[in-house]
């Protein structure tokens, strides 16, 4: 089973979207963090560790992780999945956007 992590800001639209969507399939575990101070969870070297695969829904996110956490992420595979901070939780786009791209992911990996 693979351990999926999924980043934004804030941890309330995007990264837990992500979470709430994946989290019924039974071949992955999913959690999600977000990078602010005032996330709902905020990401930290346990998470990363925890964590086989990193979505970061910014570029920002990817880059924070590098310098915050260089140890934790030295190896670790981290996916940009470039979804901007226009939608809010369970945005029906959103989830679209999500499920193309994890689901494409999830097939290269088998």
């Amino acid at each position: 089973m693979q351990n999926l992590l999924f980043i934004c800001s804030r941890n309330q639209w995007r990264s837990l979207t992500a979470e709430t969507i994946f989290r019924k399939r039974d071949d992955i575990s999913v959690r999600s963090a977000g990078t602010v101070a005032k996330a709902r969870v905020r990401v930290n070297g346990g998470l990363l560790r925890w964590a086989d695969v990193v979505f970061v829904m910014e570029k920002k996110h990817h880059h924070y992780l590098l310098s915050r956490f260089p140890g934790e992420t030295k190896y670790l595979n981290i996916e940009v999945l470039d979804i901007p901070d226009e939608y809010k939780y369970m945005d029906e786009d959103l989830i679209g956007e999500l499920e193309d791209v994890v689901a494409d992911w999830l097939r290269e990996q088998e």
